[in-house]
């Protein structure tokens, strides 16, 4: 396991000398320019602003889903249009936002990278998880049109907080697809954007140089992780939290101490920020699992192999060594989606305890009902997020598709099933409330056995059988 370190005072800071890059090897930057020929000013390699530029536009979009008042916004939709599907010019960086002294560097999209949208990075494959066959860009045009006239998101009557259902899914459906189905996949091949000619005419990195740099891009961490522990990373990515406040984030992350984050290089992301969530256990028991720096640590050794090739074409040894790197990412950025589906099932599953509570005791489920719609928004939008990768899930997609189902088991036990032609949602009587519930508890044994997740933040207590007997759960929830 990787020990990590927090950042000291004394930490090694990327500098420039005599005009080349020199950078600490435990911080993934300064690579230097090992194209032979190129003539132009770069004096690094590594690049990657086009992918953190998608991280900042799926933040701002999400922030934008959760915004409408609950009547057809055509102004809105259009606006969250142009962080999605648009290359706008001039679009603002909406989020993340300066917090106190958190001070962020880049204040408009076009300072982190010009020309990016998120649709054309969507996954291209059909969402079996929801109705009428949708592509990925599809779904999140489908979900930013209902957004739109939904109140802060929520859709309280179909049981929809689309600005959880876009997030997690687009953390699946771009960042995680596009690196281990793409950048770690077949650009690892040989004759796939090969090391000894630039990524494209005057560039100054090879192709497997900035192939691998927009694998990492997408993982969305800190280029100094390695000097940081999980909870550092975490602590960036909330600007602080309730234990931490935003200038301990921000020593955290500003690397060069010059008391700004530059988001490029120093903030912490969606898919980042869930795997040092977990490595830290900050949601729920300690559970030793290491997916930050295992992942982290795999990018910068295969990046060091790449930079030891110097511009050459590497050879088939060195490919296997560096697909055994990108294997190791996969798996473990694929067991944090399957660990974050799992926490999301156990939230789905306690939120429906205090439902049923609230409903025999004749309450007010209305912030109880809240808190179970965003739960089962996040359950949803990563159970899908984990079937983007390049691995087809088959039957275990399927079961996850059956039990969680197309929307979430309202208190009335009705529950979206299809959607028309005319994009409204269709309604049918579901289940029982101790069927559903125990839904969730197949989900978790299912995330066991077949990704081995390890963290299993909100395990539900009993096993099947048990739960079974007392939950009452009818014959269509025991074959599931």
């Amino acid at each position: 396991m990787h020990k990590s370190t927090t950042l000291g005072a004394s930490a090694l800071t990327i500098v420039l000398l005599s005009g080349a890059a020199i950078a600490d090897d435990m911080v993934y930057s300064g690579f230097p320019v090992t194209v032979n020929g190129y003539t132009g000013k770069k004096t690094t390699s590594v690049s990657y602003t086009g992918q953190i530029a998608r991280h900042v536009l799926h933040d701002s979009l999400k922030k934008l889903a959760n915004s409408g008042n609950g009547k057809p916004n055509p102004e809105l939709k259009a606006k969250m249009l142009s962080y999605y599907s648009t290359k706008d010019k001039g679009r603002m960086v909406i989020a993340p936002k300066t917090k106190g002294p958190f001070a962020i560097k880049q204040t408009g999209v076009d300072d982190i990278s010009k020309g990016k949208n998120l649709e054309g990075k969507t996954y291209k494959g059909t969402i079996t998880g929801m109705p009428n066959n949708m592509t990925g860009s599809g779904l999140v045009k489908f979900w930013i049109d209902k957004a739109s006239s939904a109140n802060k998101g929520v859709d309280m009557a179909n049981g929809y907080n689309y600005g959880q259902l876009i997030s997690k899914f687009i953390m699946g459906a771009v960042s995680y697809n596009q690196a281990v189905d793409n950048y770690l996949d077949e650009k690892l091949e040989a004759d796939n954007k090969p090391n000894n000619k630039p990524y494209k005419k005057g560039a100054p990195y090879t192709g497997k140089e900035h192939s691998w740099d927009e694998g990492f891009g997408y993982f969305g961490t800190p280029a100094h992780t390695l000097k940081l522990t999980p909870r550092n990373v975490y602590e960036i990515a909330k600007q602080g939290s309730k234990s931490k406040k935003p200038e301990d984030a921000l020593a955290y992350a500003d690397y060069n101490k010059d008391g700004k984050v530059d988001l490029k290089t120093e903030m912490t992301f969606g898919p980042a920020y869930y795997a040092a969530g977990f490595d830290a256990s900050v949601y729920g028991k300690s559970n030793g699992t290491d997916y930050l720096h295992t992942i982290t640590k795999a990018f910068l050794d295969g990046r060091k192999l790449i930079d030891s090739a110097k511009g050459k074409k590497l050879t088939d040894a060195q490919r296997a060594t560096l697909k055994d790197h990108a294997a190791t990412i996969s798996a473990n950025w694929q067991k944090v989606l399957a660990e974050a589906t799992y926490k999301y099932a156990g939230s789905v599953y306690k939120d429906l305890e205090k439902l049923k509570t609230i409903v025999e005791a004749n309450g007010d489920t209305t912030k109880q009902l809240k808190k179970y719609i965003k739960h089962w928004g996040e359950l949803k939008g990563f159970s899908l997020a984990l079937q983007t990768g390049k691995e087809n899930l088959g039957e275990t997609a399927t079961r996850l598709n059956r039990m969680i189902g197309f929307g979430p088991l309202m208190p009335n036990l009705s529950q979206v099933v299809d959607i028309d032609s005319k994009g409204n949602y269709v309604r049918d009587q579901g289940g029982s409330w101790g069927e559903y519930m125990l839904h969730m508890a197949k989900i978790q044994k299912l995330l066991i056995d077949k990704f081995d997740v390890k963290a299993r933040n909100n395990a539900i207590t009993g096993g099947v059988a048990e739960l079974t007997k007392k939950l009452g759960g009818g014959s269509s929830a025991e074959n599931d």
